[in-house]
């Protein structure tokens, strides 16, 4: 009897970070591919766009594994991502400022930390100390984290090592991943360091435990967590760059509107202008709700991916929120702003603010990170808060989501009227963001050249992303635990439907190293499927990234040029 026919093509839904990397690795096995994104430019949620001379980035504040000694810098140089870019590290990963005035610089380094929070709150010196350590533990603890080969896919022998490498590690992961940071945090003796510890991640997860804390923080201090030059858009186009040597094609203002499916195989996928087009493989890199719900009409989900995606997803907490963004164009520079500062809020303050979750408002002078985006002796400011988007749907009088014909090309992200409530809420977000900053920085008012905003009903509009959401599922909650069980059982596929798989965030729990690891993953599974040894290489068309060390803290900002750090450093290099 003959056997299957040797599967060669695939579609890949989305070219976002995840349908990237699925792109890439489809290409270095062999796959001849397409992709088809509804959108006119590369990365999805990893984006930026321009307002006159300024561009406004809107994602990457910090990049997991953009320095080395971990699996997960070498998927990004697997990818091209990196390679030729200076990658840049603050000594601050976040500060905290109170309502009172007072900050917390929450330094990645656990000695500068000790010092600086003991200073603040002598009474805390126990805790301080305990939280410190276990981060001086978790920095050796980076280099065991798997991301090169799905755990499903591990054989008796590999997950026997993998765990094994985590046996010196195992008390302060057992520690830290059985305590929420809201109630570590609550045995503070100080007012502002139990409150400030759950913004160390910019805004409050509640949901969170203390090891991912720990994880941001310890990548941070091995110089293996900052931004890469030419920011997200940049980081996207060069693994679009990658694809494209490999052989990749991709198609923009290309919506799909329906997988294709004959007796339980997925053949193809139509697009709102009603052609067709055929592939051995699917793969959905977009979001996950609207490729259930929508593209397969809610059919081959299981119990349990059935309850996952009508039940558990609209649950509070079960999805990361959107954001309210205020992006900032400044004419003149403001020497004073820091890179990265969250400003918790009085009441007051908050309830101008629609649709709030938290009340906080994080504000980064975005010129420091990537100076090369606006001109010279200016400043983006881009502060942002945590939304939920049922006010923000209740104001709009319009869909969500409108195709409409350009010069006889149909474009999907075009603008939405969304009628007098809806703006006039933006304008009240505007504007009580410009008067908290201006109190802050004096004449911030005055310089303001170009200003946007967005709500979580425009990430809607670029990206399609179930309620503006801009990671899918949330880790530690009944989702990504219910996700990652169903796909370490049964891979990123549905139950029943052949020739289909999920790459991107709605594969997996976390940001944009996970998606750009779900790329590779999903390509294991399709190779394995196929019988057909998984390969993969390091783009070599470009030199390796290099490294500078930016110091922020109280005696930081006067820093001279000389006074910076730059080649690529050891991991145990710190500015002091």
């Amino acid at each position: 009897m003959p056997g299957k026919p040797r599967r060669e093509t695939m579609i890949i839904i989305g070219a976002g970070l995840g349908g990237l990397s699925t792109g890439c690795y489809a290409r270095m096995n062999g796959y001849r591919t397409r992709i088809f994104e509804m959108h006119e430019i590369p990365g999805g949620c990893c984006t930026a766009w321009e307002r006159g001379d300024f561009t406004f980035d809107c994602c990457v504040s910090w990049l997991l594994g953009n320095g080395p000694g971990n699996e997960m810098h070498r998927v990004w140089l697997e990818l091209g991502a990196l390679q030729g870019k200076q990658m840049r590290h603050f000594d601050v990963f976040n500060i905290v400022r109170g309502r009172d005035g007072r900050a917390v610089y929450f330094y990645s380094d656990p000695d500068r930390l000790q010092a600086h929070l003991t200073d603040l709150s002598p009474a805390d010196a126990k805790l301080i100390r305990d939280f410190c350590d276990g981060l001086r533990k978790f920095r050796t603890c980076l280099a065991a984290y798997p991301f090169l080969k799905p755990v499903g896919l591990m054989s008796r022998t590999e997950r026997w090592r993998m765990l094994a490498s985590f046996v010196p590690h195992f008390n302060v992961i057992r520690k830290s991943i059985g305590v929420l940071m809201t109630d570590y945090s609550a045995a503070f003796k100080d007012p502002l360091l139990r409150e400030a510890f759950n913004f160390i991640l910019y805004e409050k997860h509640a949901a969170f435990p203390v090891l991912p804390f720990y994880f941001q923080l310890a990548a941070h201090a091995n110089l293996s967590a900052g931004v890469p030059e030419g920011g997200s858009l940049g980081l996207a186009t060069s693994i679009e760059r990658r694809y494209l040597r490999l052989g990749g094609e991709i198609a923009y203002n290309a919506k799909v509107t329906e997988i294709l499916v004959e007796d339980d195989r997925a053949v193809g996928v139509r697009l709102s202008d009603g052609r067709e087009f055929r592939a051995d493989i699917v793969v959905s890199a977009c979001d996950g709700h609207t490729t259930a719900m929508k593209f397969l009409g809610g059919r081959y989900l299981n119990e349990e991916y059935r309850r996952l995606y009508t039940e558990v997803i609209d649950r509070p907490g079960m999805i990361f929120p959107g954001y309210v963004a205020l992006f900032l164009g400044l004419r003149r520079p403001f020497p004073d702003g820091d890179p990265c500062t969250t400003h918790l809020l009085t009441d007051a303050e908050a309830d101008r603010l629609t649709g709030i979750r938290h009340p906080s408002v994080n504000v980064q002078f975005r010129s420091l990170h990537y100076p090369e985006l606006s001109p010279e002796r200016t400043t983006v400011v881009y502060a942002t808060y945590f939304s939920d988007v049922g006010p923000w749907r209740a104001l709009n009088d319009a869909p969500e989501q409108r195709t409409r014909s350009r010069g006889g090309k149909e474009l999907h992200t075009l603008p939405v009227r969304r009628g007098r409530a809806y703006y006039e809420a933006k304008h009240q977000v505007r504007d009580a963001l410009l008067d908290f900053l201006d109190q802050r920085f004096p004449g911030l008012k005055d310089s303001v050249a170009v200003r946007d905003v967005s709500t979580p009903l425009t990430q809607t509009r670029y990206t399609a992303n179930h309620d503006g959401t801009v990671l899918g599922w949330q880790p530690f909650v009944e989702s990504g635990e219910t996700l990652e069980k169903l796909v370490k059982k049964h891979g990123p596929t549905l139950p029943g439907l052949s020739n289909f798989y999920f790459s991107g965030v709605w594969a997996t729990t976390g940001g944009l190293i996970r998606a750009a690891a779900a790329g590779r993953h999903v390509m294991q599974f399709v190779c394995r499927d196929d019988g057909r040894a998984f390969t993969a290489h390091t783009d070599d068309t470009g030199p390796p990234p290099t490294h500078v060390v930016i110091p922020v803290g109280p005696h930081g900002k006067d820093a001279s040029p000389d006074e910076r750090t730059t080649g690529t450093p050891p991991v145990s290099l710190h500015v002091r």
